[in-house]
């Protein structure tokens, strides 16, 4: 059976299926700012797999697909409208494959992603700086992908409307941050007129449930290095589990907690260039792929702010 990707990504907006973890350089499910008229972008390379699933409650494994692989090719930016407000996107182009059977893997552009990173409050708060952040996010298919094609579409086809809360503390290099998210998720139609869920529907029509989301993350952060543990769960708000023997459906309850690591470091001698990367691992899930995942990739800031020397591209509340 086939993975969901988080989201994201990243995403990757609460697709719990597919567990490559996005790049964290400056994302949206982080509390860290790009300065005003400064832009950070680059490339980021994900492979997650799996062998055992969750089937409902029951975790098995199906010769007939052997390990399931994604690979994820994203390009993800961030643009600084002011200290306080940040522009994001991404688009990633995902590959899938299963190592036995006879079902082909699918390949191409997934979902463009965009978000709104607002961060109303930051005062200081005991010996620490206390952060809050309000994050808007949106994603929709950018081809006509097949969604009803499970464990091995490279995605689920519906427009995607997100709203996260964040805080954050920070005691000189340590901190903590937690989030939660909710994921609105529009219908999507596929290619046959009828299908059975824990009822038949003859319609080509499939009423998507929505999703809750949470991320906690705790370790170091300075100027140059940030070194972070994450613990993530998403919760499928509805959906009914993967009959047995049956392949997944688009609609299913995907629920999945998992435990990570990611490191970004950014180069003395090149001030603007990052290297990030990390990994994760689903702890627990209900009718997901019990997935093992890594990630890595490279981000340069471009200051646009006239005569300005310092290209320092985090704010300085985040830098401390």
């Amino acid at each position: 059976m086939k993975q969901f990707i988080k989201i994201l990504l990243c995403a990757a907006v609460a697709l719990c299926f597919f567990p490559v973890q996005k790049a964290e350089a400056q994302t949206d499910i982080d509390a860290i700012m790009m300065d005003k008229k400064n832009f950070c972008i680059g490339p980021m390379y994900g492979h997650s797999s799996w062998k055992n699933y969750w089937e409902g409650t029951l975790k098995r494994e199906n010769l007939n697909l052997g390990t399931v692989s994604t690979q994820m090719f994203n390009v993800m930016g961030n643009y600084g409208i002011s200290s306080r407000l940040n522009v994001l996107f991404g688009l990633p182009y995902v590959k899938t494959k299963a190592s036995a059977g006879t079902l082909h893997g699918k390949s191409g552009l997934q979902d463009l992603s965009l978000w709104i990173k607002w961060m109303p409050v930051e005062t200081s708060l005991g010996k620490g700086t206390f952060s809050v952040y309000a994050i808007g996010g949106l994603s929709f298919p950018t081809t006509n992908y097949v969604a009803d094609f499970l464990p091995l579409s490279i995605g689920l086809h519906s427009t995607n409307f997100s709203a996260r809360l964040m805080a954050d503390y920070q005691i000189g290099h340590f901190f903590v941050t937690g989030s939660g998210t909710y994921t609105y998720r529009s219908n999507i139609t596929i290619d046959r007129t009828s299908y059975y869920t824990t009822e038949m529907h003859l319609t080509n029509k499939v009423d998507m449930p929505d999703v809750a989301s949470f991320n906690f993350r705790t370790g170091y952060r300075s100027g140059h290095l940030i070194a972070e543990a994450i613990l993530a769960n998403n919760t499928t708000l509805g959906g009914f589990d993967i009959r047995r023997n049956d392949m997944p459906f688009p609609s299913n309850k995907m629920n999945a907690t998992d435990v990570g690591v990611n490191i970004k470091y950014t180069l003395q001698k090149v001030p603007g260039l990052s290297l990030i990367g990390g990994g994760n691992y689903v702890v627990a899930g209900r009718n997901v792929g019990q997935s093992t995942g890594y990630y890595g990739g490279i981000f340069y800031v471009i200051d646009f702010a006239p005569k300005k020397k310092d290209t320092h591209q985090q704010s300085p509340a985040n830098s401390k």
